[in-house]
């Protein structure tokens, strides 16, 4: 098995590049993935492992080999993992593999979809939680319009905990997606201040998209005027806008709630 002890090997350098440039994970279509369980819900993702690199002493060849299958293993040093590892936590394996296409034509949806939209979200840990979310509602797809982050970005992959695999992820331009809503005959109901009504007052059990946009600027005018509907959640303290992940939740699971769970 091959075996890398030196943070000035090539491939240990370029791999350093995936970690902290966009541009070289979009050149190469290729990311890395720390964790064995992060990797092991990749993997059920239908994500393809090209490398797994680990550090025998922390994690086994056995514990790898049960995890992945159909993958080049590279033993590391201690020192070469730190070099590359982006959490504090230690579990001493990483992965490199395929990013998928996020191309809106890809998505496949059921016949009654709910899809989590949301317009040019900034913080990884807002992206994460919102995954999350979507996550643990079992929706169809999220879809990131006019993205301002890689979504495979380490900071987004960490965040998500896993939830980045598990559901389908497409991005595209707020026209774009507008334009692929109503060609689905698919109904979307927008977040915003203006000219809203409460969003329980609201059909959700029909196919559905929900729209959130960024807790600073809200959503843009264009989906506003195109919205099936624009919806608030009344609020009763003193600000008028909450976190967009928290927002996005109770959206969602008053959706789930109407549709039975």
């Amino acid at each position: 098995m091959k075996q890398i002890t030196s943070v000035q090997n090539p491939f240990i350098k370029s791999l350093v590049l995936l970690q902290e440039k966009a541009k070289a994970r979009k050149e190469s279509g290729t990311f890395l993935i720390e964790g064995l369980r992060e990797i092991s819900i990749a993997i059920q993702g239908g994500y393809a492992i090209e490398t797994v690199l680990f550090v025998p002493e922390i994690c086994s060849e056995q514990e790898v080999k049960q995890v992945v299958v159909y993958a080049e293993l590279i033993e590391i040093s201690k020192e070469v993992y730190h070099k590359l590892a982006y959490r504090d936590t230690t579990e001493g394996i990483l992965a490199i593999a395929k990013t998928k296409s996020l191309q809106l034509k890809n998505l496949q949806l059921s016949d009654n979809p709910l899809i989590l939209v949301a317009e040019a979200p900034e913080k990884p840990g807002n992206i994460g939680a919102l995954l999350r979310t979507a996550d643990a509602a079992n929706l169809d797809a999220v879809i990131i319009a006019n993205p301002k982050s890689d979504l495979y970005s380490p900071n987004i992959v960490r965040s998500s905990v896993g939830c980045l695999f598990t559901r389908q992820i497409a991005t595209g331009t707020t026209t774009e997606i507008i334009a692929f809503l109503k060609e689905k005959n698919i109904n979307f109901y927008c977040a915003t201040l203006q000219n809203s009504t409460s969003y329980d007052t609201q059909n959700f059990t029909k196919p559905t998209a929900l729209v959130v946009g960024t807790e600073a600027t809200g959503l843009t005018k264009e989906w506003r005027d195109a919205a099936t509907q624009n919806i608030i959640i009344p609020m009763q303290g003193e600000i008028d806008s909450m976190n967009v992940s928290v927002a996005a939740a109770i959206l969602i699971f008053e959706a789930k709630r109407q549709r039975g769970f």
